[in-house]
């Protein structure tokens, strides 16, 4: 079976979340909306995760979770504060920006993770009324560059946003995989136990058909948010078809093992290519995504073969490229990159040595 390095998105259902559908499918009619014991149970296993006081809304997609958690917690008048290569900044086709009114003050970062020095330079101009009013800082866990924030980083960045009335967004559209970085710790430890606020929790990327989540910190905060659903589109009426996948997904380890498995995946593949004649790994591996810079024949060559995207290219003759690692990955997928990595480069080495002789050949004649 083909497997994509372009993105988790592009992997198939997890045979569990499948059957899952398929049986509450099987149980015929259930009340719409939410109203049935499937989305019940669902909901009442993140509140077992996250804690009691916590709030979680289900959505249909990852955009729709950050806009809308973001809507929920800021006035038009205000900002967002973020990384240059977050997502909301980069691939939401700026609907952070339309549905909120707020404008998204970037951050620049040479891994995807933003810090307080960062985050100060973008507070000026405070209740100084022709200037946007930082009300929200949001990272990303796992980042846009598969690198992730340690729980003292998070403390950091919440205590700062505490000390200027500032709430703290945490995009988890790869939270699995962030958290699998640290299997020891409990969900709450990377979230809300170090000061985040709202978070977008994403089953998506390993896994689920679809459907994402919004957990509010408590009750208070997530006041009002089934009219910011109904009114942001994000409000399904068979939302049992969705929660029965979040039960799958939040029980026996199920989230941890599919994640660790992409996880892991990306490691081999570091190790594998990193030895390579030509191809320098960019960031730390830390989750399921490995960024390599390679020559753009390689690249060019890879492409004819496998399906993956170039991220960067500051330097044409050299482009960086994301290689995304899924749940259903196995050694033979990665192992089968590396053998054709391999191949590739040991042929345009030949090439190229052809190549001189002929030159020298032609020159000496």
């Amino acid at each position: 079976m083909k497997k994509s390095f372009a993105s988790d998105n592009n992997s198939g259902i997890h045979p569990r979340i499948l059957q899952a559908i398929i049986d509450v499918n099987n149980e015929g009619h259930c009340l719409a909306y939410g109203h049935d014991s499937y989305t019940v149970a669902a909901l009442s296993k993140f509140r077992s995760l996250f804690g009691p006081d916590s709030e979680t809304f289900f959505v249909m997609t990852g955009t729709g979770a950050n806009v809308l958690a973001l809507a929920a917690i800021t006035k038009p008048y205000q900002a967002v504060i973020c990384a240059e290569s977050a997502h909301l900044n980069v691939d939401e086709c700026g609907a952070p920006e339309k549905f909120t009114g707020c404008k998204l003050l970037t951050v620049q970062t040479s891994d995807g993770k933003i810090t307080v020095p960062g985050i100060q330079n973008c507070m000026h101009g405070i209740s100084d009324p022709h200037h946007v009013q930082p009300r929200v800082i949001s990272i990303t866990q796992a980042t846009e560059y598969g690198t992730v924030y340690t729980k003292g980083e998070i403390r950091e960045i919440s205590r700062f946003a505490c000390d200027h009335n500032l709430l703290l967004h945490m995009d988890g559209a790869r939270f699995s995989n962030a958290r699998a970085r640290f299997p020891q710790m409990a969900v709450r430890d990377l979230t809300f136990s170090p000061g985040v606020d709202v978070l977008s929790f994403g089953g998506t990327k390993n896994g689920m058909l679809f459907g994402e989540a919004v957990v509010f910190r408590n009750k208070e905060l997530a006041k009002g948010f089934e009219f910011v659903r109904k009114q942001g589109m994000q409000l399904f009426s068979k939302m049992r078809f969705v929660a029965a996948q979040f039960n799958v997904f939040l029980s026996d380890f199920f989230m941890l093992e599919s994640a660790m498995q992409a996880n892991q995946m990306a490691q081999l593949l570091a190790t594998k290519i990193s030895p390579v004649k030509g191809v320098d790994i960019t960031q730390k591996v830390e989750a399921n995504a490995v960024f390599v810079k390679m020559p753009r024949e390689v690249v060019n060559k890879l492409q004819e073969i496998f399906d993956f995207y170039v991220w960067s290219e500051v330097d044409p003759a050299n482009p960086e490229i994301r290689l995304m690692c899924s749940f259903d990955m196995v050694e033979a997928d990665v192992s089968h990159f590396a053998d054709c990595l391999n191949a590739i480069v040991a042929q345009l080495e030949t090439d190229k040595i052809a190549e001189q002789r002929r030159v020298l050949d032609g020159s000496l004649s």
